[in-house]
């Protein structure tokens, strides 16, 4: 899995491309959360789920599925998110599905369960630049945590850096200019 410091680069790089009219500081939040909420499905070991379970690790908290059912309910109940529905629905959707295409970018694991529950297929992108990361506090501050944070930066923060400056430089660019 890409870790928990990198899977908020999405919805970060998003809110600046977009700035906060478009996506208000609060549905960023909610975005950011998102992004990491797949993960939450390691407590299913603490039950004896194992990995490759539907129910386990990579199963069905990084499907599709998942992340449409989340984005759906909360675009329902939007009344303090001072967006239209359609625009949190796709930002909360986007956020969460970026969290399994992170990992399908990983050098490790079982591959990602996107159509669980209509398939257990776990699945994994030809390019696959993250080292994949240790899981638990304790084995992620070792070399090899370094290791992923130093293919984290080069591979997510850096392009969501720049899709950020884009839209913020796209803003500034069309703020200023004057139309006669």
């Amino acid at each position: 899995m890409a870790t928990i410091f990198s899977h908020p680069a999405v919805p970060i790089s998003l809110f600046f491309f977009f700035g906060k009219k478009k996506v208000p500081i609060l549905l960023a939040i909610f975005g950011i959360f998102f992004s990491i909420l797949p993960d939450f499905d390691v407590v299913a070991f603490k039950f004896g789920v194992p990995y490759e379970s539907d129910w386990g690790h990579r199963g069905f908290t990084h499907s599709i599925l998942f992340a449409l059912i989340m984005s759906c309910i909360v675009a329902f109940f939007r009344t303090k998110l001072k967006a239209n529905w359609i625009t949190i629905f796709l930002f909360l959707f986007v956020s969460a599905i970026s969290h399994g295409a992170l990992d399908a970018m990983t050098t490790g694991g079982l591959g990602v369960g996107f159509l669980i529950p209509w398939s257990s297929e776990r699945f994994f992108f030809e390019y696959r630049p993250i080292r994949v990361s240790p899981i638990g506090p304790r084995n992620f501050f070792t070399e090899r945590g370094w290791i992923v944070i130093q293919s984290e930066l080069l591979n997510v923060w850096v392009p969501a850096v720049l899709v950020s400056v884009v839209g913020v430089g796209t803003r500034v660019l069309f703020k200023t200019k004057k139309v006669p």
